[in-house]
């Protein structure tokens, strides 16, 4: 089967015309403008490569996927959420858990190098684009930050009631899995049922994630992103799932002439 070569204005095939094999393979080529990357995600499609290869397109199957009501935090992570919890009204609290309080941060550390891995997938013209999106509205970061200084976090895509996870960094212990935590407490609050995990892990795995089929995996996202937006703003979560919007350094402020 001959790959399908995409330019600016060609439509992705369907998802369920991705290789046979595991990764899903889909076509190459187009851009990663927003209305591609849109068009993508609400049809279980994203885009994954090297620098120095043309965007490659990808539909698993099977997808990795964590249901929401799945997510099973070990008993030490729960004893640590119990912590942060009970701390977060604090004035200054140790541990706090933001959202889009430093999105470009949190991405750059996601592509950062790490052990055994001689590259990354999150290029350069990825980061670029995914930013820009972010200021669109639909890419956010859930942060967690310890003694006021970002230790760990995520960042994923949100389309109508469906999350797409995209990757996770951590600094000190569990801080990538604290912000994991509140943003299923959020996405629950939301009415979200799932987040899509994209590739099996092990470690996925140990907090609840399983995979699907990606004919199961593609009539959910579908019907997921076709509804109304979840609400996002940069701020604050707490451990009830609540987001407790905060203005942007400087906004608001005016200028004298």
């Amino acid at each position: 089967m001959k790959l399908p070569w995409l330019a600016v204005d060609t439509p992705f095939p369907p998802a369920e015309f991705a290789l046979t094999d595991p990764d899903g393979l889909l076509a190459a080529g187009a851009d990663l403008s927003i209305p591609r990357l849109i068009q993508a995600y609400s049809n279980g499609i994203f885009p994954w490569y090297s620098e120095g290869e043309p965007i490659l397109w990808w539909s698993p199957d099977p997808r990795m996927v964590l249901a929401v009501q799945d997510f099973s935090p070990s008993h030490s992570l729960r004893k640590l959420l119990r912590q942060t919890a009970s701390q977060e009204l604090a004035d200054e609290p140790r541990v706090q858990v933001r959202v889009d309080t430093a999105f470009a941060q949190v991405m750059a550390e996601c592509a950062a190098p790490r052990d055994g891995q001689p590259g990354t997938w999150i290029t350069g013209a990825m980061q670029q684009a995914y930013c820009a999106w972010h200021e669109a509205g639909y890419v956010h970061s859930i942060e967690t930050w310890i003694d006021g200084e970002l230790a760990g976090g995520l960042y994923g895509i949100s389309l109508g009631r469906m999350f797409f996870g995209e990757s996770m960094f951590t600094r000190a212990p569990n801080a990538s899995k604290i912000a994991l935590a509140y943003l299923v407490r959020y996405l629950a609050a939301q009415g979200v049922e799932r987040i899509d995990c994209q590739q099996q892990t092990r470690h996925l795995a140990s907090l609840g994630a399983r995979p699907i089929s990606r004919a199961a995996f593609l009539q959910h996202v579908r019907g997921a992103t076709a509804l109304a937006a979840v609400p996002w703003s940069r701020g604050m979560l707490d451990s009830a799932g609540r987001l407790h919007p905060q203005a942007a350094p400087g906004a608001g402020l005016g200028v004298n002439m």
